[in-house]
């Protein structure tokens, strides 16, 4: 899916909640200019997807109409197959990752990350023979994570684990950075 489909599919959808938000409300819960919102809505109008009456004190009201909504929901369709590819992607590479674990005696590992990603992970750990030790999460000191305590870095020590996965996307350098710090070997941690 192209990404300016997928502001095309947001919008169509904020707009479809409540048709009187103003561009600038648009453009900050789209996270993206107001110059884009203001375009994007234009060519949808243009195109008949939208309507637009006049509210009190200048203010402008959205709404779809049946040929927009017909365009939505192909957009959502679109969505939706794309959203599968990237999970059937997903799951590929980490029942992938952990057969290569177990075909080098993995049995336990301790993600390192408490996110979307680990929860993903720990779904799919399930298929294998492999259990997870235990989530190390700073951040996430404390809360649960599928029925797991997630600790904090200086617990890595008081746990049996034979592998760290680091299931944290956005600071993967960082937080192999900080393992190494610790004395943990590079052989020792796999990056999704």
């Amino acid at each position: 899916m192209e990404k300016e489909d997928l502001h095309i599919l947001r919008l169509m959808g904020e707009i479809d909640k409540t048709g009187d938000l103003s561009q600038r409300e648009l453009s900050r819960r789209m996270n993206v200019s107001v110059g884009l919102v203001n375009t994007f809505i234009k060519r949808l109008i243009n195109k008949g997807y939208f309507k637009v009456s006049t509210m009190p004190r200048n203010r402008l009201k959205y709404f779809l109409t049946p040929a927009g909504l017909t365009r939505k929901s192909r957009l959502t369709v679109e969505y939706l197959r794309y959203s599968i590819d990237s999970y059937k992607e997903i799951k590929e590479l980490l029942l992938n990752k952990f057969k290569s674990m177990a075909k080098g005696n993995v049995r336990r590992i301790l993600f390192y990350g408490a996110g979307e990603v680990a929860e993903l992970a720990y779904l799919y750990l399930q298929l294998t023979d492999i259990k997870l030790a235990g989530v190390i999460d700073e951040s996430e000191n404390g809360k649960s994570f599928f029925g797991l305590k997630i600790s904090g870095p200086e617990a890595i020590d008081k746990i049996s684990w034979d592998l760290i996965l680091l299931t944290r996307l956005e600071s993967t350098e960082q937080d192999l950075d900080s393992l190494l710090k610790r004395g943990i070997g590079q052989d020792k941690v796999v990056i999704i």
